[in-house]
């Protein structure tokens, strides 16, 4: 996996949730907008907050957590 510099988790900002350097911007938020349809530009110009780059390894983080595997374990 390449370098996520830019996602940030921090108890005290969203909860928790991983946002994009410390913004109010979750990854869930930029990658639902892209999933409903909105181009990485549109989101740019919504968002002047942000960077490409921003957007691309936010990207890149969902992809990674969707790989992720769990690992059930059973009680004894």
């Amino acid at each position: 996996m390449g370098q996520l510099d830019r996602i940030t988790q921090q108890p005290e900002i969203m909860g928790g949730k991983a946002c994009i350097r410390g913004l109010r911007v979750t990854i869930g938020m930029v990658v639902g907008q892209i999933g409903a349809g909105h181009s990485v530009d549109e989101l740019l110009a919504d968002y002047p907050c942000l960077e490409h780059e921003d957007i691309m390894q936010a990207l890149r983080y969902a992809a990674w957590r969707a790989e992720e595997r769990e690992v059930m374990l059973t009680t004894a």
